[in-house]
């Protein structure tokens, strides 16, 4: 049986999806900038990463979190994880997908699933009434 999620829920998840499109765009067109360049794969995902995480901090806090009470010391532990675990997947799916491009796009995907918990449960945790 699918648990019910609420409308707000769903208007929540929508604004994060929307300011992924726009935040991912612009880290993966910094990583392929960066690749195309001639950087090694995983220093330019570390450049392109540090570069979005000021940009997704405001448009998260100010478009898909607005209520929240953010916290930046917590979004920065959270971008560290968050890293890593793209740095992970990153090696893991480039042993199986030779385009480093679509590499680096499936890498930031399945981590942005994990992203989203963790910013809306650890970094923009709903202030007390």
């Amino acid at each position: 049986m699918p648990l019910p999620v609420s409308r707000a829920r769903l208007i929540e998840l929508w604004r994060y999806y929307q300011m992924g499109v726009l935040n991912t765009a612009f880290g993966l067109g910094a990583y392929a900038l960066l690749v195309w360049l001639g950087l090694n794969m995983f220093v330019a995902q570390l450049v392109a990463h540090l570069m979005g995480m000021a940009f997704n901090y405001v448009s998260y806090s100010r478009h898909v979190f607005r209520g929240a009470a953010p916290a930046k010391l917590r979004f920065i532990l959270s971008y560290g994880v968050n890293y890593l675990l793209g740095l992970g997947a990153l090696a893991a799916i480039s042993r199986v997908i030779e385009s480093p491009y679509m590499a680096g796009f499936l890498a930031a995907f399945l981590v942005s699933i994990v992203n989203y918990f963790a910013l809306k449960y650890l970094v923009f945790r709903t202030k007390a009434a």
